[in-house]
């Protein structure tokens, strides 16, 4: 399928731009909020509590008997919400590390929510059949109420991250400060994990429990590799993963048996790995690039620093230097050559014969000024 009929069924075709919509929903909300789990250090949170949010939707059928969206997903949420408090009251009250209460949590949680969906798939009850859906994901059944509901939930969870900007902001970089203000940094703390646990609930029927915590985690990495701005970094993480979402909708819509959950964190996956290399403000490329033209830019002045040693040890300022002389004085004699021909494009030194150089009139103001900068 071409990429022209992609677009046209992306707004034409109901499913996928039900789908499609629903996903960049999920991909907002986690981006957005994710990006302040991981300036907390506390990415492993999303892992936690996707996994603990099973037991609350296998609850919340067990006692409705309905399939509602909006009744699963306030069952995962309660479930996600306890283990959270569960989380928090560990690590403040026992000896036991963060990352140790996060495993403990996740696998008490998660064995339970597997024990109770075995059990319920063995009920003599048509209405369960879907459920071990939310291990998984299946993005491909969500339909215009589903989206409706993710829609509501997302933007009210947005809505009171703006509203508390400021204290989140403050708490996140420095709570204790915070507390000195006279901050609730313990309750802030608890809604804005509560928000954390409405982003993950909201994407657990597209693309499920065991992919979810790479949608919390993934578009906020991505997005601190391209600024070091907090409301920019959550802008761009909400953009990635909408981008991720929307990519991994379309994708799976160009084949049969394409699974729309993984699509999209592979498309995330994609995005990571082109933002770790080619960021303009932390990219592996251009730090490379950086560090090269730092390199070379620090040879080429010790070479000019060489050069004027020389000159002001001669009478005549302009008396030219063998390169072999200057090689001697280098300790990195390898790049001397390339420092030279740099130098020679700044109009700070010119070849007076073959592999004789010297300083030019603008050279000598420059190593001059390099001069007194070392002095201070």
């Amino acid at each position: 399928m071409d990429i022209s009929q992609l677009l046209h069924d992306l707004f034409f075709d109901y499913t996928l731009r039900t789908v499609a919509l629903g996903s960049a929903i999920l991909g907002i909300a986690s981006g957005a909020l994710g990006s302040f789990a991981v300036l907390r250090k506390q990415s492993l949170l999303g892992d936690a509590i996707s996994h603990a949010a099973l037991p609350g939707i296998v609850l919340a059928f067990l006692l409705t008997r309905s399939r509602e969206p909006i009744v699963l997903i306030t069952g995962a949420m309660i479930a996600g919400w306890v283990a959270t408090l569960a989380m928090l009251n560990i690590t403040h009250t026992t000896r036991i590390k963060d990352d140790s209460a996060l495993g403990l949590v996740l696998s008490v949680f998660f064995g339970f929510g597997l024990m109770l969906l075995t059990f319920t798939q063995r009920l003599p009850d048509a209405t369960q059949a879907g459920l071990d859906k939310f291990l998984f994901g299946q993005a491909a059944t969500l339909i215009e109420k589903d989206v409706f509901t993710m829609g509501i939930i997302s933007a009210i969870a947005l809505t009171l991250l703006a509203i508390f900007w400021k204290e989140f902001k403050l708490t996140t970089f420095n709570p204790e400060f915070a507390a000195s203000l006279g901050f609730p940094v313990r309750l802030l703390d608890v809604i804005l994990t509560t928000l954390l646990v409405v982003a993950i609930v909201v994407g657990l029927q597209t693309v499920g429990v065991v992919l979810m915590s790479a949608m919390v985690v993934a578009p906020a990495a991505a997005a601190r590799q391209w600024t070091d701005k907090l409301s920019r970094m959550v802008i761009i993480g909400g953009f990635f993963g909408a981008l991720s979402g929307v990519s991994g909708t379309l994708i799976s819509s160009s084949g049969a048996r394409l699974p729309t959950g993984p699509l999209i964190v592979l498309c995330m996956t994609a995005i990571v790995i082109f933002s770790f290399l080619f960021a303009s403000n932390r990219g592996l490329f251009w730090n490379w690039l950086r560090s090269r033209r730092n390199r070379h830019t620090l040879r080429a002045r010790a070479v000019l620093a060489d050069l004027n040693t020389l000159a002001m040890q001669h009478p005549n300022q302009k008396h030219g230097h063998s390169v072999a002389v200057l090689r001697a004085m280098s300790t990195n004699p390898d790049g001397v050559s390339h420092a030279l021909n740099q130098l020679k494009e700044r109009g700070h030194a010119r070849e007076q014969s073959k592999d004789v150089w010297m300083l030019t009139d603008e050279g000598l103001t420059e190593a001059g000024k390099d001069q007194k900068e070392d002095a201070r």
